[in-house]
């Protein structure tokens, strides 16, 4: 059974940094895309950034503040955020979805079958 667990939310202050973690079992995930998304009380969610074969993208907010970086060998995902801003709270979650390169880049939720429970990230003023 695919299971993805996600840790390291947290408060903090604007300008302030937070390591997200994913961990992935119950399917071996090479090959896989794997991404972060984020939502916000009353807003949709939105793709965050995404990792496939060992190239990244990244949504324009959050470029050049976020780097997503994947251990294959301990099938474990993880999201840096550096520079952080209130406008990045919300929760955010990991996915997962075996699915060519193309569907991947678009960064959309509804390509996505796999998810974990969220981690809570808020960012104060």
């Amino acid at each position: 059974k695919v299971q993805l667990v996600e840790s390291g939310g947290d408060s903090v202050q604007a300008g302030g940094s937070l390591n997200l973690s994913c961990q992935a079992s119950g399917a071996s995930y090479s090959g896989s895309c794997m991404a972060w998304f984020r939502q916000a009380p009353g807003k949709e969610r939105e793709g965050v950034a995404r990792i496939y074969d060992g190239v990244t993208m990244y949504a324009d907010s959050v470029k050049d503040r976020f780097t997503i970086f994947r251990d294959n060998a301990k099938d474990l995902l993880s999201l840096q955020m550096n520079s952080l801003k209130p406008e990045d709270t919300g929760m955010y979650y990991c996915a997962a979805e075996w699915t060519p390169s193309w569907r991947c880049g678009r960064l959309k939720s509804r390509d996505f079958e796999y998810w974990g429970p969220g981690t809570q990230v808020t960012v104060a003023s």
